[in-house]
């Protein structure tokens, strides 16, 4: 290891020295804990009794050889501070953990499982004029084997049963959240104690690269979330590690978190390190194909306030990570959850960015669901709601989210946000998915919500699919599938989603009628998008220079989907460019134009 890059924040790959590395025979333990007094290896292998470790290099790093020692074996480190006060701790950089409530590490050989993925690796691409239209899941909650809290389907049985749900729906990249190790179940991931072990609720490190092995070979892309913020107060854990704050702030008025989790010191170049290494090691060992990277605006600024200042340590540790990853993992894809209007998040870092591919647009997101959460009597004042996107769209390359976030605490699904009775609900919720999936910009979308889930995600409990047995659950399911599908097939849709030609308005002044036109453009292909969100049908003249005809693509009131029209039409004619179409209430069309 390069030990100057190590304190300098400089290293990707200081998981491959510290850590528990098998040898031919046995095993070789490293940690680094400058402050500890004594460290001991306790684990199967010695009956939990002390096999003293050793400082090596400058006496901030300690190393045991155990040649008893397998993979598959617990083991922890209980580090002396320097008045002699033992903690027992899990390994920072340890590649398996137990399954809470209990905490030791796992020795793991990560060099037994052989990927068979080289063709996907090669033609991989940041998707940035290509569709992307993501799937983000709760491991251990899309389906589940009983009801049993902790029941769960293994990373290689949910090949079997994720898999041809994605391909069968239209979504070509899958966006897991977080797979490391962590403690408490309601947390989701996100306050993390082992940061570099696949959590062992679905199995094996080398069952999860199973399981992205089989992503790959079926043409799905597979991203994971990654907390590059906070992690865990367990006391086996991060914290206090060396018996002193060797990952976090020492001061807690900026130590603590909102979720009363510690928050990383990103100025210390060993944290950096760790957290590098540890967004490559997802990368280079599991082969996943980005990360999203949770909560920037808590990096960006302090405690995520833009009132107190930007966090100029954090932010540079931003850009040289990201910088550094897509040197070495150039088609690969780094999203910013980022709520804040910080400029340059997706400009490249040599310009003065943060240097993402992707920002989520959780203005896009506020603005909409408030929208459609408006009763129709009031959309007329709140009609710029969904225009005002395009006004900030090309400060950045967002990604257009309704992710798990939107539909828990409260919150309710996207489905119960509709204004209006039961029935009222289903015909917006599709015209709003049409919206999203014209809108620029690429796509993310929480398991549950193309069922249109009437229950907030609970992280115990899989999806309602039983809903899918109601006729108009099952139409909208379907017309999910089918947006899903013409999206992928169609490049006016995604080939210029960050260029200003690829997006015109036709029509955004119609305040009094709640009726949107806009137009999508690509090399090959145009698609017209007309939406009329109020309660009532109107007539509509419309207006195409130059064209002869149109043809519907999808219409969000087709009787297969629940509404009341039976077939698509496949040639509406044009008179002296014009034509007067009749909307449906809540409802919303896809043409081809034709000269």
């Amino acid at each position: 290891m390069d030990f100057y890059g190590f304190y300098t924040g400089k290293i990707f790959d200081a998981y491959q020295y510290l850590g528990a590395h098998t040898e031919k025979t046995g095993v070789t333990f490293r940690t680094f804990a400058p402050s500890a007094s004594r460290i001991a290896v306790i684990g199967e292998f010695n009956d939990w009794q002390e096999s003293e470790m050793n400082k090596v290099y400058d006496g901030n790093f300690w190393e045991c050889y155990i040649p008893e020692a397998k993979p598959g074996q617990m083991y922890k480190y209980r580090i002396y501070d320097r008045n002699g006060n033992p903690v027992d701790h899990c390994d920072p950089y340890g590649f398996g953990m137990e399954l809470r409530p209990n905490s030791a590490s796992i020795v793991r050989d990560m060099s037994k499982y052989k990927f068979k993925d080289s063709k996907w690796m090669q033609n991989r691409s940041d998707c940035r004029k290509k569709p992307l239209n993501i799937y983000e899941i709760h491991f251990g909650s899309f389906r589940k084997p009983s009801d049993k809290t902790d029941d769960w389907y293994t990373y290689e049985e949910m090949i079997d049963i994720l898999i041809p749900y994605l391909t069968e729906n239209g979504y070509n990249y899958l966006e897991i959240m977080p797979l490391n190790e962590y403690p408490c179940d309601e947390s989701w991931g996100y306050q993390a104690t082992g940061f570099f072990s696949p959590t062992s609720r679905y199995g094996t490190a080398d069952q999860l690269k199973a399981f992205v092995d089989a992503c790959h070979k079926h043409g799905i892309g597979v991203l994971m979330d990654f907390v590059p913020v906070h992690f865990a107060v367990d006391a086996y854990g991060l914290a206090n590690y060396d018996g002193t704050a060797l990952y976090e702030y020492p001061n807690s008025a900026v130590g603590v978190s909102e979720w009363g989790s510690c928050n990383f010191m990103h100025s210390r170049g060993e944290t950096r390190s760790f957290l590098q290494s540890c967004a490559n090691y997802w990368m280079s060992e599991f082969h996943m194909d980005g990360i999203r990277m949770d909560a920037i605006s808590r990096a960006i600024y302090w405690q995520g306030d833009p009132a107190r200042g930007v966090n100029l340590n954090a932010v540079e540790f931003l850009q040289y990570m990201n910088q550094g990853l897509k040197n070495l993992h150039p088609s690969a894809i780094l999203a910013a959850e980022d709520s804040t209007s910080f400029p340059k998040v997706t400009d490249p870092v040599s310009q003065g960015g943060l240097g993402f591919d992707y920002k989520w647009d959780m203005g896009w997101m506020n603005d909409t669901l408030d929208y459609f959460r408006t009763g129709p009597e009031y959309r007329t004042d709140n009609y710029h709601k969904l225009t005002f996107s395009m006004m900030y769209y090309y400060d950045s390359r967002f990604l257009l989210p309704l992710s798990h976030d939107e539909v828990v605490h409260g919150k309710a699904t996207i489905m119960q946000k509709m204004s209006g009775d039961y029935d009222n609900k289903f015909p917006q919720a599709r015209a709003l998915y049409m919206y999203m999936y014209a809108h620029p910009g690429k796509k993310l979308n929480f398991m549950g919500n193309e069922i249109g889930q009437l229950r907030e995600w609970d992280e115990k409990r899989e999806q309602d699919w039983m809903l899918l047995n109601y006729p108009i659950h099952k139409g909208f399911a379907r017309f999910m599938k089918d947006l899903n599908q013409l999206y992928l097939e169609h490049s006016a849709l995604w080939e210029k989603d960050y260029e200003a030609d690829g997006f015109q308005w036709i029509d955004c002044h119609q305040e009094a009628n709640c009726i949107y036109v806009f137009e999508r453009n690509s090399k090959k292909e145009k698609i017209i998008s007309l939406f009329n969100f109020s309660d009532h049908e109107q007539m509509y003249e419309l207006k195409l220079p130059g064209v002869t005809s149109l043809k519907e693509l999808l219409n969000s009131n087709l009787e297969i989907y629940g509404g009341t029209q039976k077939n698509l039409n496949t040639a509406i004619t044009l008179k002296n460019d014009r034509i007067i179409l009749t909307l449906p209430p809540f409802s919303a069309v896809y043409y081809t134009p034709e000269a």
